[in-house]
């Protein structure tokens, strides 16, 4: 009965963090996607943090060629991997929602 416990808790625990998590990066989320974003601003983000993996002309080094990314991905789906770096070796991101609208915007301009 003890052990049922301690799972118990466990669970409420983990979902609760989960919840949380979960709950934090839709808000993120939400709130990049209500702004318009500005490719040039957008262009900028990229120059100092993306250019590196994906090259200047973010045409792929390390990391692959991201002209018409927006139409593999959502930008729902951009916005995951930008913040959560979800295919190694990219790594996961802070910025904030307006930064990231910014980048959205420069990565629609690259179809």
């Amino acid at each position: 009965m003890k052990k049922f416990f301690i799972f118990l808790i466990f669970l409420i625990i983990s979902s609760s963090i989960f919840f949380f998590n979960y709950h934090e990066n839709n808000k993120f989320i939400i709130d990049t996607l209500e702004l318009s974003g500005s490719a040039k601003e957008g262009d900028s983000i990229f120059k100092v943090n993306c250019v590196g993996c994906h090259g200047i002309t973010a045409r792929g080094l390390v990391g692959p060629d991201l002209h018409s990314i927006t139409k593999r991905l959502t930008d729902k789906e951009i916005i995951k991997q930008v913040t959560g770096g979800l295919t190694p070796p990219m790594p996961s991101f802070e910025i904030d929602p307006v930064n990231m609208s910014n980048l959205l915007k420069y990565l629609h301009s690259l179809e």
